[in-house]
């Protein structure tokens, strides 16, 4: 339970709490553990908002917790392969550029914003502490086939957490993640999915038997944001054009990505637009509340280019051979979508077409996402 506390004040709130549940939770499933600690995620985040001792919210100062829920079905029918499903958690802390000292941060959370005051330029605006958690499955087009399907990506699930932080110089943030977790039947991708399929009345996917093995997986990330162009904040329609590039190296991933994302709406927030359009990808801002209770909307459009070097996904095994298929090295990406802001609460639907990823894929893979962000 150390990346929660890490992120919130103090922990004297949350420990007899947490302390509760500490029994159950090493003898629960993979997707249990998960859910156990996104309620843990969201407990901590109502905690944080009541603390006496936070300093006084501002929009740049708060905390944000944004869960994110793709699928496949989403994206049209037909659709139910490649890149199925995946849910994501991630907490962002208050910023704590001017908190170094603050006694209402954990022992360990003010070390380490102390460490990094020291070796960062003063020009800094905000840097946030980040941590969460994400739960991925890919399926092969035949869901029915209980034998190899050779022809096709194999079947994977990824159970993975996260640690990391964000720093924001004026237009420009700058993003470093180190993810960790189990790819294999451990992340149990294969009754999550049966198990949600049998409550919707769809089908059962019989191949999870020749998914890939159990192999711990480790991914390192950093990306830099701009702000490119934008209209005047005077003007009742605003836009503004958000640059990315990063990469990332590790036995689950390793690619370099360039992209862009465009908005247009009425008083756009001042953040870094949507989370990225990778698979799970992680939105790392924190969000800005308003007081006024009125609602904003802005339209977004993304695009996003890799070259992927290493995706276990479609690679395979690391250290064991297993099924894997002609990964394609250059991959695109297009989204679009709406978000609406009311008060401490944004809620995002989206829609993403990739180029095909591997020889022989039959569909340019489609799928769909919805975030929902709040603010403490």
């Amino acid at each position: 339970m150390l990346i929660p506390s890490l992120l919130l004040p103090p922990r004297q709130a949350i420990q007899p709490a947490l302390l509760e549940r500490a029994g159950s939770f090493h003898r629960a499933t993979a997707p249990a553990r998960g859910l156990f600690l996104l309620s843990v995620l969201c407990w901590v985040s109502t905690a944080l908002a009541s603390e006496p001792c936070q300093a006084p919210a501002t929009p740049r100062s708060a905390s944000t917790l944004n869960l994110r829920m793709d699928n496949d079905l989403l994206g049209g029918t037909g659709q139910d392969q490649g890149y199925s499903n995946g849910i994501l958690a991630t907490l962002v802390s208050p910023n704590l550029a001017d908190q170094a000292n603050s006694t209402c941060l954990p022992g360990v959370a003010r070390w380490l914003s102390q460490q990094f005051a020291e070796r960062q330029s003063s020009t800094i605006d905000e840097w946030h502490l980040t941590a969460g958690f994400g739960h991925l499955m890919f399926t092969p087009t035949e869901r029915k086939r209980r034998g190899l399907i050779a022809s096709d990506r194999p079947y994977a699930g990824a159970l993975m957490f996260s640690l990391g932080y964000s720093a924001r110089t004026g237009d420009v943030l700058r993003t470093s993640q180190l993810r960790v977790g189990v790819v294999g039947p451990s992340a149990k991708a294969g009754e999550v999915q049966n198990a949600l399929h049998r409550v919707i009345g769809a089908d059962s996917s019989l191949g999870w038997d020749n998914q890939l093995h159990d192999e711990p997986v480790i991914q390192l990330i950093h990306e830099r944001r701009e702000r490119l162009r934008s209209s005047s904040s005077s003007q009742a329609w605003q836009w503004d054009a958000i640059g990315a590039v990063g990469g990332s190296i590790g036995n689950f991933a390793t690619a370099a990505h360039a992209g862009m994302e465009l908005r247009l709406g009425t008083e756009l927030s001042d953040d870094f637009g949507m989370a990225p359009l990778r698979p799970a990808g992680e939105n790392t801002t924190a969000f800005q509340t308003l007081a006024d209770g009125m609602w904003r909307s802005h339209l977004f459009l993304s695009l996003d280019a890799r070259w992927v070097m290493r995706d276990i996904t479609l690679d395979g095994n690391t250290f064991r051979n297993s099924h894997s298929v002609d990964k394609r090295p250059f991959v695109a990406d297009i989204g679009y979508g709406i978000a609406a802001d009311r008060g401490r609460w944004r809620i995002a639907f989206a829609r993403y077409h990739r180029t095909r990823e591997f020889a022989g894929q039959r569909q340019r893979p489609v799928f769909g996402s919805v975030t929902f962000t709040r603010g403490f």
